[in-house]
């Protein structure tokens, strides 16, 4: 049986679920169906949770829109081709976007089919006989999948539609927002629930390893802590519980982004890709990595593709303390060390700058549509910086240095310690931007710090920045089909 499901509006598809494989969970393309009434074993359950992580490797969210936040933050500018290229993210950097900007849309409506399959999940898993521990830890995957594609809608947009059940009819009337509060509670709910659930990343074998784990709803947890700044006691009581599973920074901060080195010491949770690509290269269903593709420099032959997206600003690379090793493994600029054998020329820039980060050698990926590189949501010097956020929030600035300190030694500069406790939260923050950068996070950072945030676009000359900006406007599409939703203030 076949049919249509509605999504968090107006967006209604079928719906894939992606098959076992032998080599890898994410390694076979999907097929476009769906069991309606259940499962019949095991193997359709684990199938239909893989296909529950797909929609984070899609273009609308981890191959291409959570990366463009960094331009919409300002760390970079879209480079690319000039013109029209990508000038929705330009947009969105200027703040002069509205509710017709597509790459809106497509954050609205990118965490939309993962919340449906993972509703269907839960809907259906207790219908079959199966393993108790494997339905646990199913029940697990999807609780926390779920949790953070509200997460990343909640940060966006605030009151967003709160869908626990699919909407199983065409008829069906698009749900009301909730408030954002309530959001929030349903995601503290479900990692709460996915912590007791799943397994420790220890216990995975090779064929399993990229699933969400005990420490990824952790260090979620922690993070939804952090951005609503409450319970800072269970912050670091999380972190340090991560902290005793055994990660480690690794030695080499580019080993990090290393696809030969993927679900490493540091990685608590990636986005999983292979590199394959069957379909067309901007499909959903493809299994590349747009990441070397498209921040490569233009025009270049460093990399297969080379689109020159996501150049670093003047301002960003500015920040780098002298001796901080980051500089050289994150960005390209005249005279930095050869990539792969070639050398950097800053004319393949409209900054002079471009990003080395992300760049995968053409002995791995030798077409622009073969990057096997994963998206790193959360690693464990991120935990190490909520930790460091935590503390300095509960007014122990000496506690709160050591983990700061230690994310600092690894990149080869002195330790550090604020005069107090706005001091060292400003520390920690630019500590985030420097050891995160252009991996999705300082877009978030900004807003959930809306002083902060104010202040430093004002100080880059983005005067137009407002408290609307905050949030992003809900689309005129969706508003459209769906006319419970409610416009953002200010658009």
């Amino acid at each position: 049986m076949k049919t249509l499901y509605r999504l968090t509006s107006s967006l209604a598809v079928i719906f894939a679920i992606c098959a076992l494989s032998s080599c890898k969970y994410l390694d076979r393309e999907p097929y476009n169906e769906v069991v309606a009434n259940g499962y019949s074993n095991s193997d359709e359950v684990i199938a239909a949770v893989n296909g529950a992580y797909q929609p984070l490797q899609w273009p609308k969210l981890y191959n291409m829109r959570i990366w463009t936040l960094d331009i919409v933050a300002n760390n970079s500018v879209v480079g690319a081709g000039g013109g029209n290229d990508g000038i929705e993210t330009v947009d969105l950097a200027n703040f002069t976007a509205d509710s017709n900007n597509f790459g809106v849309v497509d954050l609205w409506r990118g965490p939309a089919p993962g919340i449906l399959r993972c509703n269907m999940v839960l809907k259906y898993i207790n219908t079959i006989k199966m393993d108790e521990s494997l339905r646990n830890r199913c029940i697990g995957e999807v609780k926390f999948l779920r949790a953070h594609y509200y997460f990343i809608l909640v940060r966006l947009f605030g009151r967003v539609p709160l869908n626990l059940e699919p909407q199983e009819s065409l008829s069906e009337e698009g749900a009301p927002q909730a408030e954002p509060g309530q959001i929030y509670a349903q995601i503290i709910e479900d990692l709460k629930d996915a912590i007791v659930r799943l397994p420790l990343k220890s216990t995975y074998s090779a064929t399993d390893l990229g699933r969400a784990t005990k420490e990824a709803a952790m260090a979620e947890l922690a993070k939804v802590y952090i951005t609503k700044g409450e319970n800072y006691e269970e912050v670091v009581r999380l972190c340090d519980e991560i902290g005793n599973y055994g990660y480690q920074l690794n030695a080499d901060y580019s080993d990090n982004f290393n696809p030969l080195k993927k679900n490493g010491i540091e990685s608590i949770f990636e986005v999983q890709y292979y590199g394959k690509t069957s379909n067309n290269f901007t499909w959903n269903e493809n299994q590349a990595s747009w990441l070397s593709t498209y921040t490569g420099p233009r025009n270049s032959g460093m990399v297969a593709g080379g689109y020159g997206w996501n150049q670093p600003t003047h301002e960003f690379v500015q920040q780098y303390e002298p001796g901080d090793t980051r500089k050289d493994k994150t960005i390209l600029y005249a005279g930095c060390p050869m990539f792969d054998g070639k050398f950097y020329n800053p004319e393949y820039s409209t900054t002079t700058y471009n990003l080395r980060k992300f760049l995968v050698p053409m002995s791995i990926a030798p077409d622009y549509d073969a990057s096997p590189a994963n998206w790193v949501v959360t690693r464990y010097a991120e935990v190490l910086l909520m930790k460091a956020e935590a503390l300095n929030e509960l007014g122990m600035l000496d506690e709160a240095a050591i983990p700061l300190n230690e994310v600092r030694k690894r990149s080869g500069l002195p330790a550090t310690i604020g005069k107090d406790i706005n001091d060292m939260r400003d520390i920690i923050y630019k500590e985030r931007r420097m050891e995160l950068a252009f991996e999705g996070h300082r877009w978030f950072d900004l807003i959930r710090r809306p002083d902060y945030a104010k202040k430093f676009f004002m100080s880059i000359g983005k005067t137009n920045f407002s408290d609307k900006n905050l949030l992003f406007p809900i689309p005129l599409l969706e508003m459209q089909s769906n006319p419970k939703l409610v416009q953002n203030p200010g658009y």
